[in-house]
This record gives C-alpha cells, sequence and structure tokens, in this order.
C-alpha cells in the first residue's frame, strides 16, 4: 500500500503546464513533492488519517508563479512608505506624499526625539526621509516629472524623494538638493536637469540618483520589514519563487536569516550587481550555490537607462526629442569585460538592456565571452523592450534568455508612453514576445515590481494591442512558470506540476481560459510553497 500523502488537492482543475498540457482532477503531495496525479478518485486513497485534504471546489490549480525580474525591497518599501503608483497627478502625488510626511511628524512626535537624529546603532537612517515610490507621469493627462517645486509643497524641513516607478528618475525637494549638493555637482550634467536659470530642477537621472537611493537604503531592521511586507504581498498574488536584482545591501542577510528560521514563504534567487563578484568570488558563492528556498543567481549590470527618462540607448533618436538617443549607464566597453570576468568565472550574467542599441551591444558582449555556445552559460538579457528582426534572430541562436515583463504593455497603448517616446511604428515593435517565441527565444517573464502581479502581466500579453505581442493563455502562463525557472536553473524542480517537482502551486478562483479578457481580475484563491499553504483566501 502506498505511503499517505501529506496534503492532497481534490476536485479540482489541475494543470501541468508541461509539454503537453495535461489537466487533472487531483494533485497529491507529500515531503513538499508531488507524488500523484489523477482523477479524484484516484489520488483521495493515499488520504491517510493525518492527511490534510483540500477540496478545489473545481477551482484551477497551477504552478506556482515565478516572477523572474523583481526587486521586493522597492515592492516592500513602497508598502511601508508613501505608494504614488495610483496617483493620477502631480497634485495627487504631492497629497499622498504629504500625507506620508504627517506619519514621519508623528512618529517623531512619539519617539520624543529628532526623528533625523541617527546616534542609536538600532536608529532607522530613512526616518527623517518623505519617501515615496511608483509614480507614473505617463498615465496623468499633465505629462511631466515631479519638481523640487512639488515637493516642497510636502516639507521644506525634511528632505523629500518620490521615485518614478522604473527607478530611473527620481524627483527631490529643496532640502534634499542642498544635502547632497557635492554629490550632484560630480554626477553628469545631462542627469541634473536645471532651469532656464540654470537651477537645478529636482528631477534627476541615472546616475545622479546613487546618492539617494544609499542614504534612504534601510537598515538590517528597515529591510527585513521590507521583505516581509514584500514576501506577504508574494503569497497574496500566487508568488512561489522570484529573482531579486537586489539593490539593498542587507536583503541577502535577510533572506538568509529568514530561511534558517524557516520562515520563508517564497524561494528567492539572488542576483548580485557587478560591484559583488570579488566578493561572491572569495566566500565560493557561485551561481546556484546555496538551499532549497535561497539561491546564488546572476551577476547584474546595467547597459542603458529607461523609455520613462528618454535613457534608454536608441539607434534612432526619440520621436519627441529628435536630438536624444539616451545613454549608456555602462559602457559597452565595460561592460565587456564585466561580462567576460563573470563568464570566465562560472557565472550566469544578466544585463538590462532596453534599446535596440543596448540589446545589441549585449549580445555582442555575450558572444565575445564565450567559450561556445553562449546559451550554455544561460546568460540572460533583461526587459528587450525595442528589439528589431536581427536581434530576435540573434536571440534565438545563441540562446539568451530573454527576461521580459509583460506588464510594461501597458504603455503599448494608443497615446501611451511608448507611442510618445518611439512614434507608433516603433511602439508595434515594442515586446514582441509572439515573434520571440515563435522564433525559439527561451522566453521568461517577471514584473520589475511595476506592479509585482503575474495576473496583470499575463493579462496583457495575452491581450496586448500587436499581432507580434500576442500569446496564448497558455502560452502566458508557461512564461511566467516554467520560462522563469529555466531562467534560474530550476526547471528540474519547479515550474510544473509533475511528480518528483515541487509542490509550489497557485489556485485561481476562476479559470483564465474561460473569460481571457479579465484575466487581471481573477482572484488568487491560495497559494502553496513546498506543499504548504501560505495563503488562504477561499
Amino acid at each position: 500500500m502506498s505511503e499517505a500523502a501529506d496534503r492532497v488537492f481534490l476536485n479540482g482543475e489541475v494543470h501541468t503546464l508541461a509539454e503537453p498540457d495535461e489537466t487533472h482532477e487531483a494533485v497529491a503531495v507529500r515531503d513538499g513533492e508531488v507524488v500523484r496525479l489523477g482523477r479524484t478518485y484516484d489520488v483521495e486513497f493515499l488520504a491517510g488519517v493525518d492527511t490534510d485534504v483540500v477540496d478545489l471546489d473545481g477551482r484551477t490549480l497551477l504552478p506556482g508563479f515565478i516572477d523572474a525580474h523583481t526587486h521586493l525591497t522597492t515592492v516592500g518599501r513602497s508598502l511601508v512608505h508613501a505608494d504614488l503608483s495610483a496617483a493620477d497627478s502631480p497634485a495627487d502625488a504631492v497629497e499622498l506624499l504629504a500625507e506620508r510626511a504627517e506619519e514621519v511628524e508623528g512618529t517623531a512626535a512619539g519617539d520624543g526625539a529628532d526623528a533625523g537624529d541617527s546616534g542609536s546603532a538600532d536608529a532607522d537612517p530613512t526616518s527623517e526621509w518623505v519617501i515615496g515610490y511608483g509614480y507614473d507621469e505617463s498615465t496623468w493627462t499633465e505629462k511631466r516629472y515631479l519638481t523640487r517645486d512639488d515637493l516642497d509643497r510636502v516639507s521644506t524641513d525634511r528632505p523629500v524623494v518620490a521615485f518614478r516607478e522604473d527607478l530611473h528618475v527620481a524627483a527631490v525637494n529643496g532640502v534634499a538638493l542642498d544635502r547632497f549638493a557635492d554629490a550632484l555637482e560630480d554626477a553628469p550634467d545631462e542627469t541634473v536637469p536645471t532651469d532656464d536659470a540654470g537651477e537645478p530642477t529636482g528631477v534627476l537621472l541615472e546616475a545622479a540618483i546613487d546618492p539617494i537611493r544609499e542614504a534612504v537604503e534601510p537598515g538590517v531592521a528597515g529591510t527585513r520589514a521590507a521583505v516581509e511586507a514584500g514576501l506577504e504581498l508574494c503569497a497574496e498574488r500566487g508568488i512561489t519563487g522570484f529573482h531579486d536584482m537586489v539593490r539593498d545591501s542587507h536583503a541577502p542577510r535577510v533572506y538568509r536569516d529568514l530561511d534558517a528560521a524557516g520562515e520563508l514563504t517564497a524561494r528567492v534567487r539572488i542576483n548580485y550587481w557587478t560591484d559583488h563578484l570579488d566578493a561572491l568570488r572569495e566566500v565560493g558563492l557561485t551561481t546556484n550555490a546555496g538551499s532549497a528556498f535561497v539561491e546564488t543567481g546572476a551577476i547584474k549590470s546595467f547597459t542603458d537607462g529607461s523609455f520613462g527618462g528618454r535613457t534608454a540607448k536608441l539607434s534612432e533618436p526619440y520621436a519627441d526629442a529628435d536630438d536624444e538617443t539616451g545613454q549608456w549607464v555602462i559602457a559597452p566597453d565595460e561592460l565587456d569585460e564585466w561580462v567576460r570576468e563573470a563568464t570566465e568565472a562560472g557565472y550566469q550574467f544578466t544585463a538590462h538592456a532596453i534599446g535596440d542599441e543596448a540589446i545589441r551591444a549585449t549580445l555582442d558582449a555575450y558572444e565575445g565571452a564565450a567559450a561556445g555556445d553562449p546559451g550554455e552559460d544561460r546568460h540572460r538579457i533583461e526587459h528587450v523592450e525595442l528589439a528589431d528582426d536581427g536581434i530576435v534572430d540573434r536571440l534565438a541562436e545563441t540562446g539568451v534568455v530573454a527576461s521580459v515583463q509583460p506588464n510594461f504593455l501597458k504603455w503599448a497603448q494608443a497615446d501611451g508612453l511608448y507611442e510618445a517616446r518611439l512614434g507608433e511604428e516603433r511602439t508595434a515593435e515594442t515586446n514582441r514576445y509572439r515573434e520571440l517565441l515563435d522564433a525559439g527565444v527561451r522566453l521568461a517573464f517577471g514584473s520589475d515590481g511595476m506592479p509585482m502581479g503575474p495576473l496583470l502581466g499575463i493579462h496583457h500579453a495575452v491581450n496586448a494591442p500587436a499581432e507580434g505581442q500576442r500569446l496564448s493563455v497558455t502560452e502566458a502562463l508557461r512564461a511566467y512558470t516554467r520560462g522563469a525557472a529555466y531562467a534560474g536553473f530550476d526547471e528540474d524542480r519547479l515550474g510544473t506540476v509533475e511528480p518528483g517537482k515541487r509542490a509550489d502551486f497557485v489556485v485561481l478562483a476562476e479559470s483564465p481560459w474561460e473569460n481571457p479578457e479579465a484575466i487581471r481580475d481573477l482572484d488568487v484563491a491560495m497559494t502553496v510553497v513546498d506543499g504548504e499553504i501560505v495563503h488562504d483566501a477561499r
């Protein structure tokens, strides 16, 4: 007689998302592993006295979503500080920041001390700041960045910063400008725009944001609070694993502390920045090293910026700035050096590349560093937003993974950000998921935390405005499960519902195949990680 299962899920619509996608009624789990699929009648024979029996009541069970590109600490911090993603105007964003300023003032008064006092070893270095994340001016009628004048209305006593959702543009008030005057003086001129009088507007781009970002990075306790908030959101949205493009220096420690305590509710793959490469080699943290819940991933670099900041590197000028073609954040010759060094050391590499010129430079670097087929290294390109036919062919030929964010298709609608920056013709050439997949390119979906929500991204991919962007429901789901698993060398244990795979599931209240025009509105009924239920909204 077969050993009893720890948990069985019965009376559902279980999609394996394997090739081909098979559908079953039930699945059994033992020791965090899928042990049987089949009819409810057959699987319930594995239900013993101590087995937890879950009645799916017709709901749809899928492999858990894996977000192949996010910044969990930033997502979590947006839940702690001011979330500007819902702002519909500069005035609305200012109002949200002003509400946050009142909270900061109240906290300072409750502490009985100046919130900027950092004398204590446990002091929060961000406590005096008013911080907001996630505004997107492209959705506003008044399509402009927030400025110093806007943020001076929030406070003239405390430093204020508002990050655009892509994190490549930020705005600060006068207090922050004064405090960081020396650092901004050293920044490239194009990253610190000025007004007609030559005074900084408060808008900061790319490298000019770095000193601000470092100043508002929380300590270990603040990072843990942000991670825990982000993990709760992951569970609510069916995310069982994610690849974190780690910015906060304390995040790796927090992840490992939570893992050691058995408190991680999602699997994390940590992609480290290039300036961490030497340290990783010294301590022996190679790609794929780690535990079942925390792995070392790729070495991460930038090449260009973003469309929102007009800093993505293009071969042809921007439609709304005919003298601009973007900026190199990391120049191609420097990228070549990093890729060569990381590849020779045996690391996976991943590079942010949005514009067509940047994507070509990244492929050049990968091809130049590879001893054989670049696909064997499983190197990745993050975003791949503007790719011509030649780029699509090179991605397919090299086996380089296209790690893309389907929620960016929100900018591909008529009168959206892409049309403003690129014009109508190039807008249709953005995010070419259909053509990438048809060419044989490895496709992995993620969110970039903008926002962190797989069902929203899947919805956009299924309902994209251009045929070359559009995927079927099954294809889009696979990119957010098995495709993301492949990008993290995890296809043998994650990404599909099959015997021998880890029991990471998402249960949806309704089938996404039934009403594909409303996938974004589906509810996550349950999230299961390693066989344990971490979210249950039934």
